[in-house]
């Protein structure tokens, strides 16, 4: 068992303040398979000292040098790329393929991309008689979501460290392993003492103490929106600077003369990935009235060899939903969907034929869904897609545009730059045009309430940054 009762603090292990833990359970089986501790006030308050006192060292080292720190952290991360995927595996419950691939694979390519984006930087410039200077914001207190645990530390931890920042990571309860195993790499890449921070514990203690405390300049935050919402008025009353990656409800748009099977298909596949459980997941699919039965049909085709089982086995295309929690909130959305006149036409509520232990949901298709029904408005986040009908483009964009997120989208199209004018008029940070591959260099941030800021590539680098100008 994973059993750990240290956070790391300035360079070190050491004792976590009080002797409270946090069980991590394996959502495919129910068992306990660690522990972390659960960091008080005291320890937040340590590790923001640490962040601080490290802070001018960090910010005067040349970027280069920066660079080969976070490249020496990218191989770290490549050599137990493999352990940390079947970690990730047990404590969120993606099937280990995903995992391998991207849960622990991703990450690993991100680091390095960034090293090199740093290293290349330009940190000032001449503007008429002035020298702009771009300079690290502080000491960065770090939230992540259990989702896409590595991931999302990376995406946050890699730019701040890269900007001259030094961090304290808060990371999920639900997920707090890898992140252990994240501050090892850390710590074998010879970072200095003090510039990189990890207290685990709760969002209540740990994660509220991290917010108010006066030493930390930023806060980054990736999770519900509620909880941004608080983040930000909390920050807010100090004047102290947010990023937050919220919520999403996003759509997917198949035009009217664009390959429905593939369109339909890739839908599918984006929607049942980690069990619905991303926060793009492309949950609303709109069809042309003309297309739209048909396009039912090949999701129901398609979604039958998504059979929830042991996320471990290499041949599972779909794992549990992370907690008892979380599958409880599925399970309400599917009745509400119900009750409010939408059509069920496969999967639902009940418990998977087979899986009596585990957190699994049945993976679910609705139809007929319209703007006004819950779950058509509200973040589900589990394996439920639902199919909603169009009668023109301007009705289309109408629904695309009626929701209180903004996080992604997805338009198809025969003709690109259809597609590309469609998109444009979108209401979200990204879209993927045509099933257009991910790119971890693009910027990723919401519209609306699905957040404030922008993570990857240089965009995400300049949220680590403020402005000066020498008027020369």
């Amino acid at each position: 068992m994973n059993a750990h009762d240290e956070v790391f603090i300035g360079g070190h292990w050491r004792p976590a303040a009080g002797t409270d833990d946090i069980k991590v359970i394996n959502p495919a089986n129910e068992q306990v398979i660690g522990s972390v501790p659960a960091g008080s006030a005291a320890d937040v308050d340590a590790a923001v000292n640490a962040a601080r006192s490290a802070l001018p060292g960090w910010a005067a080292t040349a970027p280069d040098r920066r660079a080969e720190l976070l490249t020496a952290l990218s191989v770290e991360l490549a050599a137990c790329q493999d352990q940390m995927a079947s970690l990730i595996t047990a404590e969120v419950g993606t099937t280990i393929g995903f995992s391998r691939r991207v849960q622990a694979g991703l990450p690993v390519n991100m680091t390095r991309l960034h090293a090199e984006l740093v290293a290349d930087f330009a940190f000032e410039e001449r503007v008429g008689s002035s020298l702009v200077l771009l300079e690290p914001v502080g000491v960065v207190g770090a939230i992540t979501p259990w989702n896409y645990p590595l991931h999302q530390i990376v995406c946050k931890v890699v730019p701040a460290l890269a900007a001259g920042c030094t961090v304290v990571l808060k990371p999920a309860e639900l997920a707090p392993l890898s992140a252990q195993m994240f501050t090892e790499c850390v710590a074998a890449a010879g970072f200095p003492a003090g510039v990189f921070n990890l207290v685990t514990g709760t969002g209540a203690e740990a994660g509220e103490a991290l917010v108010r405390h006066p030493g930390v300049d930023m806060i980054s935050f990736t999770g519900s929106t509620s909880v941004g919402k608080h983040i930000g008025a909390v920050a807010s009353a100090e004047v102290k600077r947010v990023a937050l990656e919220l919520g999403g409800k996003s759509a997917n748009v198949i035009l009217p003369g664009a390959d429905l099977a593939q369109a339909v298909r890739v839908n599918v596949a984006d929607v049942m990935r980690n069990a619905g459980q991303s926060c793009n997941a492309l949950t609303r699919t709109l069809v042309h009235a003309d297309d739209y039965e048909e396009a039912i049909r090949i999701a129901v085709e398609e979604i039958a060899s998504y059979i929830p089982g042991d996320p471990a086995d290499p041949d599972c295309r779909m794992g549990p939903v992370v907690s008892s929690t979380q599958r409880g909130k599925v399970r309400d959305h599917m009745r509400r969907g119900v009750a409010e006149g939408a059509r069920l036409v496969v999967g639902g509520p009940e418990a998977p034929e087979g899986r009596d232990k585990g957190y699994y949901i049945r993976p679910t298709i609705f139809a007929d869904v319209t703007t006004e029904m819950s779950i058509a408005r509200e973040e589900i986040f589990g394996p439920v897609l639902s199919f909603m009908r169009y009668e023109d483009e301007g009705d289309a964009l109408r629904i695309v545009n009626d929701s209180e997120y903004g996080l992604a989208g997805a338009v198809w199209a025969a003709d690109e730059d259809r597609a590309i004018t469609f998109a444009r008029s979108m209401e979200c940070g990204q879209v993927a045009v045509n099933g257009g591959a991910y790119n971890p260099l693009a910027p990723f941030g919401g519209y609306k309430r699905s957040g404030i800021g922008r993570e990857l590539g240089k965009h995400g680098l300049m949220e680590f940054l403020q402005t000066k100008s020498l008027q020369l």
